[in-house]
């Protein structure tokens, strides 16, 4: 079967992208940035965290994950956070910075070598332009799906916002159609679009109005239909299965076309499914999504997270339900999020509601109907418990047991004394059971860190931290790294030369360097990077350093750029103190890094050499050793008394 041909973006328009991006701007599209001195901070959006250890660096044009360890630049902070692939990373950057993408064809062994991840993409763009049509085109399509979709209110400006469509109720429309565009038949099953029994294979969705589902950057990743009439044994609503590019429990619907709106009202209201999205972004509240009817779940929570730490849950109103839904509401709270909820008048949601009011009355509707978690849950469960003691005290617990969910001791603090005024019940009662349920959680917690420990998968840190006397290799390592530090951080500055003329501090530093050969492979990388551009008479800048360099090499070289602390001003504005910089005294400080790595590697020598003694070889040469022992010794005295050391004779 043919293939189309694959084609790959330009080195030009590459360097057009780097040239335009800018780190700070990508990630603010993700995460809630905070100033912190020349850089930014924020959670990290990769783990669950309370304190900030997500940092991006404007001047250096990098971010840097400590909690994960994850780094790199614009294109490889979009390619982790919505895992994109290096193509479709450089491709919404384009779109974002309005740089017309060229491209040129491959070779054939490239099209064999093509990322089977751009073709689910593509594959899945097609089968949402096939509903798409049939929904505006065909007749059926017109008659039922966009007739559906008329009635609930739906204009034809949201129906394109959404992408919405429509399958048609046969066995083999879309596998028709991909056959005609020549796709390959085993993508449409990876993607989730057919299923293949025995001897045959089928559409998955036939018969169904579309929701396409679209991953953060707005691709479509799955699908989701409704059937209109009514059959036996099939369910009203089915889903994509997981794929490669899709896992439910990672994306929310709507976040694509909610996420700006997020970040702009600093809210997110939390629905259910599909239409109660739909219907609410219709009537001006835009800022909605959906756990599309599964449990609410951590990634989820996450997500919402990165643009907001304000969420409104909109509960139908089915009290049934919304006990049922409770669970949520605790899983926000432990992901340090301030929980508001609204619930519905009897047999209504979000959908149904939000078409029968106008757009001022319903947005009022959320605004005053919204309550605090505390308030709304006590309200819901001790009316129940009234005058049944024994469910009264469950009811107090479950509540107390919310609260204990919540990180900061602070708001805890408060909540129990609400709970304390809302329940007529005495705050040290409260404070007591809160104190049981927080020290059975921290046991519980020690017992799995001790059992994760006796299994050996603890974390282990990035670098190990040692002071004092350290393994002489890993002495090395570190000089050799402050070395690679000093070139990432200051390559194309200008320093005096003994004739007191500029020249590159990378000239100034290789020429101190040279003859010295980096023990430790990847900085050895890294250092060959800058010296063979220096003999070509270029200065390699970052970005071309991260994409020549070997993906080990990319994350030490963002793990060196990367500084999480730097001095504050405090010191200067209060008392006038100057803190010298290291720019200030830059060739001496080069001297220096370069002279205690010589030192290092001269004590190597001498422990090499005496080691000769003990060998047992007839070869031996006793006087030779003895000799070169002296000659080294009296080096290391050298390079001591320069760096102001005091080394045993």
């Amino acid at each position: 079967m043919l293939k189309p041909p694959i084609f790959m973006i330009t080195p030009g328009t590459i360097d057009e992208i780097k040239n335009r991006m800018d780190v700070v701007e990508v990630v603010s599209d993700f995460v809630q940035l905070k100033k912190s001195g020349s850089n930014y901070k924020a959670l990290s959006p990769f783990t669950q965290e309370k304190t900030p250890s997500f940092f991006v660096s404007p001047s250096k044009q990098i971010y840097k994950c400590f909690s994960t360890g994850k780094g790199g630049d614009a294109i490889s902070f979009i390619m982790e956070v919505d895992g994109l692939s290096y193509v479709e990373a450089l491709k919404y950057l384009a779109k974002k910075y309005n740089v017309e993408i060229e491209e040129e064809q491959t070779s054939d062994e490239d099209q064999q070598r093509y990322n089977e991840r751009e073709s689910l993409f593509i594959i899945l763009n097609f089968a949402k332009d096939y509903y798409r049509d049939l929904l505006w085109e065909n007749e059926d399509g017109k008659a039922i799906g966009l007739s559906y979709f008329k009635e609930r209110g739906f204009t034809d400006e949201t129906i394109k916002a959404f992408d919405l469509g429509y399958s048609l109720d046969t066995w083999d429309g879309l596998i028709k159609a991909t056959k005609e565009k020549q796709y390959n038949e085993e993508l449409l099953e990876k993607a989730g679009l057919k299923i293949v029994k025995e001897d045959r294979s089928y559409d998955r969705f036939r018969g169904r109005v579309i929701f396409p589902i679209h991953n953060v950057t707005g691709k479509v990743i799955a699908f989701g239909a409704r059937i209109l009439k009514k059959a036996e044994n099939q369910p009203k609503y089915i889903n994509s299965p997981e794929t490669e590019l899709y896992q439910k429990s990672k994306i929310l619907y709507g976040i694509s076309q909610a996420k700006q709106e997020i970040r702009i009202a600093d809210n997110c209201y939390l629905v259910e499914g599909y239409t109660d999205v739909i219907s609410m972004y219709q009537n001006g509240v835009k800022n909605v999504v959906a756990s599309s009817g599964t449990s609410l779940t951590e990634d989820q929570i996450k997500l919402i997270s990165r643009y907001t730490s304000n969420v409104t849950v909109l509960f139908d109103g089915d009290k049934a339900g919304i006990k049922a839904s409770l669970r949520g509401i605790d899983m926000l709270l432990a992901g340090d999020l301030n929980v508001k909820a609204v619930s519905f008048p009897e047999g209504e949601d979000p959908d149904s509601y939000a078409r029968q009011l106008s757009t001022s009355a319903f947005q009022n509707y959320l605004k005053d109907e919204a309550v605090d978690f505390i308030v709304f849950k006590a309200n819901l469960l001790v009316g129940d418990a009234k005058h049944d003691p024994v469910k009264k005290a469950e009811t107090i617990r479950d509540i107390v047991t919310s609260i204990t969910k919540i990180p900061d001791p602070i708001k805890r603090t408060v909540y129990i004394k609400e709970c304390s005024d809302l329940l007529d019940i005495d705050e040290s009662v409260l404070v007591t059971e809160q104190n049981k349920i927080l020290v059975r959680e921290q046991r519980n917690a020690q017992f799995k860190d001790q059992q994760a420990a006796e299994q050996n998968v603890l974390p282990v840190p990035e670098e190990k931290i040692t002071s004092g006397k350290v393994p002489l290799d890993d002495a090395i390592a570190v000089q050799e790294r402050e070395c690679i530090r000093m070139l990432l951080n200051y390559a194309d500055q200008q320093v005096k030369d003994e004739e007191d003329n500029d020249e590159l501090f990378v000239s100034y530093f290789l020429h101190e360097l040279e003859d010295v050969e980096f023990e430790t492979p990847i900085y050895q990388e890294i250092l060959t990077h800058f010296v063979d551009h220096l003999k070509e008479g270029r200065l390699v800048d970052q970005q071309t350093l991260l994409s020549e360099s070997s993906a080990e090499a990319q994350k030490s070289i963002i793990d060196i750029l990367a500084d999480r602390y730097e001095i504050s001003s405090w010191w200067h504005d209060k008392y006038k103190i100057i803190v010298p910089k290291e720019s200030d005294r830059l060739k001496q400080s080069a001297f220096t890094s370069v002279l205690r790595l010589k030192f290092r590697l001269v004590q190597k020598m001498i422990k090499a050499n005496m080691d000769k003694l003990t060998e047992n070889s007839a070869e031996k040469n006793e006087e030779e050793i003895l000799r070169m022992h002296n000659e080294l010794k009296k080096l290391e005295i050298s390079i001591a008394s320069e760096l102001g050391n005091v080394t045993a004779r």
